[in-house]
């Protein structure tokens, strides 16, 4: 049998160096394409709900989060396990279903689950949502973002806001997970003092504040054969608009703003840790996760 292929591809010299360079050809396009990781994936099929609660301990966390999403999310088709984790201010479920559901249908499931969730969950305690179709294992960029003269708060914004918006755009990627750095929010510090010389509670900020940030419609007027649309514009845009905005009158109509009975300015929100990079101080990093079944290689 040896004998005769080696005969026949003698004979068919030409022939054989074709398919020999057809078989190449093959090898170097599969190379080219063959998908390439540090580590296999093998990570479950599950879905992760995760919920932002600041200010909640754990047992609080466990007791009105974690519990409902779990009571609701029970008996779904395919299921094959449960489990959390009930952290400070976070809630995560991880939901785990058989290898042969289908990732996207698996998502579809819980989504029609969390109203359900919600309706369990108190007003005001957070909300559940699902995480990014990622893996354990879908990190796939991490870098560093810095600068002369911008603090913690200014680069975070500029990562949060400018870079990982760009990054979002490219194909395969899901999410850009942001660490370190300070999240710039709009604080309102109450004066007690002041409180209670104008006999106000905190309640009446609260209510104020809320019901001060918002912009309305109001059809529209004709005049001259031309339409003038009717508009009332009350969003904030900055401290100055937070400090101007009146939490109740005194004196046959005298306001009192917030400026009367606090200090507006900007803070970092509580945060858990910070990110060091070797020993030299606090850094603002970023981390890319790449979409479930992308190829790391080409993203």
């Amino acid at each position: 049998m040896l004998n005769r292929i080696l005969e026949f591809s003698l004979a068919n010299r030409f022939l054989i160096i074709i398919i020999a360079l057809v078989i190449a050809g093959f090898g170097i396009r599969s190379i080219l394409t063959l998908p390439i990781d540090a580590v296999p994936d093998v990570t479950p099929n599950q879905v992760q709900i995760l919920t932002n609660s600041p200010g909640l301990g754990p047992v609080e966390v466990e007791r009105f989060i974690t519990f409902p999403v779990e009571t609701a999310m029970s008996g779904l088709p395919g299921i094959e396990g449960i489990r959390s984790v009930s952290r400070f201010g976070l809630s995560a479920v991880t939901v785990t279903f058989e290898e042969d559901v289908d990732i996207y249908f698996a998502r579809r499931l819980v989504m029609e689950r969390l109203p359900q969730a919600r309706e369990m969950i108190p007003e005001g305690f957070g909300t559940p949502e699902m995480g990014p179709i990622s893996t354990g294992l879908g990190e796939i960029y991490q870098f560093e973002v810095k600068g002369e003269g911008y603090s913690l708060m200014e680069l975070r914004s500029i990562l949060e806001w400018d870079i990982a918006f760009k990054l979002k755009s490219v194909p395969g990627i899901v999410e850009v997970n942001t660490y370190g750095g300070e999240l710039k929010t709009y604080e309102v510090q109450l004066i007690a003092d002041k409180l209670v010389s104008y006999d106000l509670s905190i309640d009446q900020v609260f209510q104020a504040l809320g019901s001060n940030n918002s912009n309305s419609g109001g059809a529209y007027i004709e005049r001259n054969q031309e339409q003038y649309l009717i508009r009332g514009e009350g969003l904030v845009r900055g401290l100055e608009d937070i400090g101007n905005i009146v939490v109740a009158t005194r004196n046959e109509g005298t306001p009192i703003f917030i400026r009367d009975v606090a200090e507006v300015a900007f803070a970092p929100m509580v945060r858990q840790g910070a990110v060091t990079r070797d020993g030299e101080g606090e850094a603002v990093t970023g981390v890319v996760m790449m979409l479930i079944g992308e190829n790391s290689r080409t993203v």
